[in-house]
């Protein structure tokens, strides 16, 4: 059984892609949170970045609806293949998407954003110039 279920933030805006057959098509990561073990390192990432493809129609309105940061839902299966370059073969995995679900509204994704600039600039005003003298150390 080859069957994959994510849930993850993409990590940038989708770019659609005609090919010469005439189907649409949208490579992108997404960025899934990986629970933390209390024996981790609190500095390493806590995110895994998959490569997802999707076609056609679903293609198609990935890139119309879809931005940098959107949650998604996608469902398909483990895809990999091979190519060669400059005499060396490449590998790749991926996930080839069946389904894809958006996981919030318009007005959530602009929210979420507009909350995380908020929080930005409400740090900005409090960063003051520290003189060397003035540290204990």
């Amino acid at each position: 059984m080859n069957k994959v279920i994510l849930v993850g933030r993409i990590t940038k805006d989708p770019e659609l892609r005609n090919i010469q057959s005439g189907s649409s098509v949208v490579n992108f990561t997404l960025a899934v949170s990986r629970p933390t073990s209390q024996n981790s390192d609190q500095n390493a990432s806590n995110a895994d970045f998959i490569n997802c493809v999707i076609w056609n129609k679903q293609a198609e309105n990935l890139a119309k609806y879809v931005k940098k940061g959107s949650l998604i839902g996608v469902e398909g299966r483990i895809q990999t293949r091979n190519y060669e370059a400059n005499g060396v073969t490449r590998y790749i995995t991926e996930v080839l998407c069946d389904n894809v679900q958006f996981l919030e509204t318009k007005n959530d994704s602009a929210r979420a954003q507009q909350e995380d600039e908020a929080e930005e600039d409400s740090f900005a005003g409090k960063i003051k110039n520290v003189d060397d003298n003035d540290l204990p150390f």
